[in-house]
């Protein structure tokens, strides 16, 4: 029952872990953000991206890098979680926590060989594009969910 948390690892343990899968011809792809509300749109991309390679990595921004990045009433659920929400999933293998407000320092560590952001970002703006692309992988976009957004669904709450 407790063994999907297993998969929220440190920063070097997911490098290790990715390493020997990369030894062995896997594909890794990385996506990231705050999940702080976890939906459908959310599920759907996640699934998605996990179809573009072997083991899907999900770094989740830490509370303190929710903060800076969307306010001091954010996260509506702590890193602990929002980590082990994801882990659940089946089409996730591995989490991570960052405190960056951006994943670049992350993505130039792990170096996956995908690097995955909804549609909602054009390629030119996403962080770590530029490094991934460098090292020959390769950038994908999913196509935005529209009708789920945490934000909305935050601002429904408050008015009922």
């Amino acid at each position: 029952m407790e063994s999907y948390r297993s998969k929220i690892k440190g920063l070097s343990s997911m490098k290790q872990e990715i390493d020997g899968l990369k030894s062995k011809g896997k594909r890794i792809v990385f996506t990231n953000g705050c999940f702080d509300i976890l939906h459908p749109g959310h599920t759907r991309y996640l699934y998605a991206a996990r179809g573009l390679g072997d083991y899907l990595i999900v770094a989740v921004n830490s509370d303190t890098s929710v903060r800076a990045i969307k306010g001091d009433e954010r996260p509506v659920h702590p890193q602990e979680v929002r980590t082990e929400m994801l882990a659940a999933l089946g089409c996730v293998d591995g989490v991570i926590v960052f405190d960056e407000e951006d994943p670049l320092k992350v993505i130039q560590y792990l170096m996956p060989d995908v690097l995955v952001k909804g549609g909602d970002w054009p390629e030119n703006k996403i962080i770590g594009a530029d490094v991934v692309k460098a090292a020959g992988g390769a950038v994908k976009t999913i196509p935005f969910v529209t009708g789920f957004s945490s934000t909305d669904l935050i601002n429904k709450l408050r008015e009922i």
